[in-house]
């Protein structure tokens, strides 16, 4: 929100935050993130559905204590994510544990927890939870989670859902483990999973997903194995760039045509659709450099700080905080990384800027800190909670002292 040519978080200056708690920030804004909550909440009412906050998206403590005491459930994808849920005191049959590479350890910890299910992604991780289950005295709660070979128009590298995807277990071989499961007196069939990626903003690859991962269930049931539950994953797209996000009306609306005939419970598991447009990463301009063929604008904030438009060629809409320049430049937004790859944008065309000015980097509250790095020992930004007129610091930034500590030389210990 803009006021007078001054952009604000909620009610708070932005650039007063940035001299209160300085930069590079993230600030949240709480109200963006229960609105878009509550809208998924309500579009998904007529469905007997949990939603599954994906945490890591955005893994902060507070955020998901807030999302917590909204209603959702969780998604996690590691011991350290589930921590984090049992933490801010989640319940535990309100947690899903997905991910391709789960350790024992992992198991172990999501079997003493009594998680609602784990979302099995091979037949090994399989045995290793009917062992583990056995071993402990306790009964693993799964489902499988499918590949239904459904693409997916995103970006590769988070793209799920196809054969050449590592991801899930291919859809004909999916019954086989379910039988094997349905027979273990250490496992408990819960239901069937897929997600087909991340970004998404058309509702089609959603629904042949869904047509797939059904045609199975109903040959489930006509041998006995009844699932109860259907996590259909995420990946609800937001817009970055002038797109339409993903219709969750249309998507939900839909899903219920196609589950009026089931009882299964149905899962969601958004995360980018709830933060993504809820934060920004503020920097101050350190310096505006000209050649003979680019201008770059220099910015205190790196690929450390925001490694999405590195990895992925993500777009970003960066604008001044405080508008005052009426011409206008095109130039690279670049950091202080030692990287030709350092670059938050690349022939943006932008307010004149100069230096001690700040720019804010929209749409940044998912997948931002939470892909985060201390590279050239560079201390991750503070997270900052923005509710209305007040603003809570939920994470400090690092100092480069705490960044060595654990690895002194001998003679300084």
């Amino acid at each position: 929100m803009r006021r007078n040519g001054e952009l604000f978080c909620e009610e708070s200056p932005i650039a007063d935050l940035a001299e209160r708690f300085g930069t590079p920030a993230y600030l949240y804004s709480q109200g963006a993130i229960l609105n878009n909550y509550e809208r998924l909440r309500d579009a998904s009412a007529s469905l007997p559905a949990l939603i599954c906050y994906s945490v890591k998206a955005n893994s902060n403590l507070r955020i998901l204590d807030l999302l917590r005491q909204a209603g959702a459930g969780f998604d996690v994808v590691s011991g350290g994510e589930l921590k984090r849920a049992l933490r801010v005191g989640a319940a535990p049959d309100t947690i899903v544990f997905s991910g391709v590479g789960k350790t024992q350890e992992e198991i172990d910890a999501g079997l003493a927890a009594g998680i609602l299910m784990f979302n099995v992604e091979s037949a090994g991780e399989l045995e290793l939870i009917e062992s583990r289950a056995c071993a402990l005295k306790k009964i693993g709660h799964i489902s499988i989670r499918v590949n239904p070979d459904v693409e997916a128009d995103t970006h590769p590298y988070i793209s799920t859902g196809q054969m050449i995807h590592k991801f899930g277990v291919p859809k004909d071989e999916a019954p086989e483990l379910y039988r094997l499961a349905a027979h273990s007196p250490n496992l408990q069939v819960q239901g069937v999973a897929c997600h087909i990626g991340s970004q998404i903003l058309d509702v089609e690859p959603y629904w042949k997903a869904l047509d797939e991962i059904l045609a199975i269930t109903k040959q489930l049931a006509v041998e006995g194995i009844c699932l109860k539950v259907l996590d259909l994953g995420g990946g609800f797209g937001i817009p970055y760039s002038g797109e339409s996000p993903l219709n969750l009306e249309k998507l939900t609306q839909g899903l219920q045509v196609r589950l009026r005939e089931g009882s299964m419970k149905l899962i969601l598991e958004p995360g980018r659709s709830l933060v993504g447009n809820a934060g920004v990463l503020v920097t101050r301009v350190l310096y505006v450099k000209r050649n003979h063929r680019k201008n770059f604008v220099v910015v205190d904030a790196g690929m450390n700080d925001l490694i999405r438009p590195t990895l992925y060629g993500s777009y970003h809409e960066i604008v001044p905080v405080q508008d005052r320049a009426t011409e206008k430049i095109q130039a690279d937004v670049v950091g202080p990384i030692c990287e030709s790859g350092d670059f938050l944008a690349h022939d943006r065309d932008l307010p004149s800027v100069h230096p001690g000015e700040l720019l804010a980097v929209l749409t940044a509250g998912a997948y931002g800190f939470v892909l985060s790095s201390n590279y050239n020992t560079r201390p991750r930004p503070v997270e900052i909670l923005v509710t209305g007129a007040q603003a809570e610091l939920i994470r400090p930034r690092e100092t480069v002292e705490e960044l060595m500590a654990g690895e002194d030389l001998p003679e300084n210990r």
